[in-house]
């Protein structure tokens, strides 16, 4: 699907944002996330430091890029057999890209099918995010799955650049930052606000090539898990990021591994939110392989802080 005929303003618009996203090279935009994982060990034992990056656009970091992050920290600490299969997070306070990210882990508990971690997350010298892993080795049993449901294809859904030029509110600040390169080639789908839909969906499909290490393809899954939920909590209210007076950001974050990914293939993100109230909102979220193989299941709680313009 194309973004269709539109007025010349409009149109420019969407040239721009996909630009500004062709900008890096996807090979270079692809190794630059990857880089984000090799992390370097402190001091102490089970310690490691990320360096702060010698500038940014961005407000905060993204808290795709902590779990990801803290997800790699654990494993660094855990049996190789051991395959991650839950994670719970907390993002405590906003972090900056330009100070360097502390990571301490925990051992709480290593048996002989699970070990448990805990990775506490500082920037200077305070605490801004924390997770719990948990790792089991791979144990056949029961089985089923909620199914794929009838979704339109990637290549009918609307590429994400026009997705983001489509918006009302567009100014040129949210289109420089919004469009900027990612790792993930996107397409969406999002019902129209007069609907008042609970219900909507992404596909991914990396840039480039990681190649099959399970804990690699796993924690870009994981960046890519904090990639829309939030806006679930949004739609049924006719809101988005882009909406004047809206505050938003994650308060919490828990994901579950299913299944083996490579997020080079199309993975689909089913996107839903159940409830909103005392400024918050929970979003559910459901992933696919395009075959329909469910490979992870995502719960998050959100802020949001609406003040509509006088």
């Amino acid at each position: 699907m194309t973004a269709g005929k539109h007025n010349p303003e409009v149109m420019a618009r969407i040239e721009r944002a996909r630009a500004l996203f062709d900008s890096v090279p996807a090979d270079e935009m692809v190794d630059s996330v990857s880089r984000l994982f090799e992390l370097q060990p402190d001091e102490a034992t089970d310690e490691f430091i990320y360096p702060a990056q010698p500038h940014t656009n961005r407000a905060r970091i993204f808290g795709g890029q902590v779990v990801a992050q803290s997800l790699i920290a654990a494993a660094r600490t855990v049996e190789p057999e051991k395959q991650i299969h839950s994670l719970h997070a907390y993002f405590l306070r906003g972090g900056q890209e330009t100070a360097p990210l502390h990571f301490r882990v925990h051992r709480d508990f290593d048996g002989r099918s699970f070990a448990n971690r805990r990775v506490v997350v500082r920037q200077e010298g305070k605490v801004i995010f924390n997770l719990t892993a948990s790792f089991q080795v791979p144990d056949p049993g029961l089985a089923h799955q909620v199914p794929m449901p009838d979704l339109l294809p990637p290549e009918q859904c609307l590429d994400f650049t026009d997705f983001i030029a489509l918006s009302p509110n567009m100014d040129d600040r949210l289109l420089q930052q919004l469009s900027k390169p990612r790792p993930f080639e996107m397409r969406s789908f999002r019902p129209a606000p007069k609907e008042k839909a609970t219900q909507h969906y992404q596909w991914f499909r990396l840039r480039g090539s990681i190649g099959d290490d399970p804990l690699l393809n796993r924690a870009f899954l994981s960046f890519a898990s904090d990639m829309g939920l939030l806006s679930s909590s949004m739609l049924p209210h006719g809101l988005n990021w882009t909406t004047p007076g809206l505050f938003s950001t994650s308060l919490d974050h828990a994901m579950w591994f299913h299944n083996d990914v490579r997020v080079e293939d199309w993975f689909v993100y089913v996107m839903d939110s159940g409830w909103t109230g005392n400024s918050r909102g929970i979003n559910h979220g459901y992933i696919y392989r395009q075959d329909g193989t469910l490979i992870a299941s995502v719960v998050q709680e959100g802020l949001l802080r609406y003040k509509p313009p006088a």
